[in-house]
């Protein structure tokens, strides 16, 4: 009995960590490719949160409709002659591999050109991982703090000489000579002088020999 009941706590286990990571939908709700049903899908589809990993259910009668994977131009178009896949088998589950629009479209043309198609926008799995997303960059590194301007070669060049001194006259002016320059001559009075002078000095000069 004990293993019994191992196997099915094992098995709901299972079941709750499947329904964790993805969920089915069904196109248009009730998973109904049809020409009838088609004026549910865009509303549907705007309603629903897709993630990577969930799956889509597409139900309708594998001998009179298909589902047709496009791109964007031909879900326009309702063009099948590039399908990026075909399913005809009538009871199609498509897994959401990438994030961003998925374009689906009925394999009959004019069903298409009545609305039976829908595109899907998958956002993110579940771990809040975009598919195809690049890594965020780095951190910039820090910019090396601002350095001083390096002097300049005028703030090192030595500070102007101090004025010399005149350089001495190598040819200076010759000295007047004395002929060049005679005594002036001796006025009235100074003659005079000199005569009284003159005979003082021989009078006394006679009286010493007369003694």
């Amino acid at each position: 009995m004990k293993p019994m009941v191992i196997l099915m706590g094992l098995f709901s286990l299972f079941v709750m960590i499947q329904n964790g990571i993805a969920y089915q939908f069904k196109v248009g709700g009730s998973g109904d490719w049809s020409f009838a049903a088609s004026s549910s899908f865009d509303q549907w589809a705007q309603k629903s949160r897709f993630q990577i990993g969930d799956t889509v259910l597409f139900n309708y009668k594998a001998n009179e409709d298909s589902v047709v994977q496009v791109t964007e131009p031909d879900y326009k178009n309702c063009s099948t002659a590039s399908p990026i896949a075909k399913y005809s088998d009538g009871h199609t589950q498509i897994t959401l591999t990438q994030s961003g629009p998925h374009y689906f479209i009925s394999g009959v043309v004019y069903h298409c050109k009545n609305n039976e198609k829908v595109m899907i926008v998958v956002l993110a799995d579940r771990s809040n991982h975009t598919s195809g997303s690049p890594s965020p960059s780095p951190n910039p590194p820090a910019s090396p703090p601002t350095l001083p301007p390096a002097p300049t070669t005028e703030q090192f060049a030595s500070p102007p000489p101090a004025p010399s001194a005149p350089e001495p006259d190598l040819n200076p002016a010759p000295a007047p000579h004395p002929e060049e320059n005679p005594p002036p001559a001796p006025t009235p009075n100074t003659a005079a002088t000199m005569i009284v002078d003159f005979f003082c000095f021989f009078g006394a000069f006679a009286g010493f020999f007369l003694l």
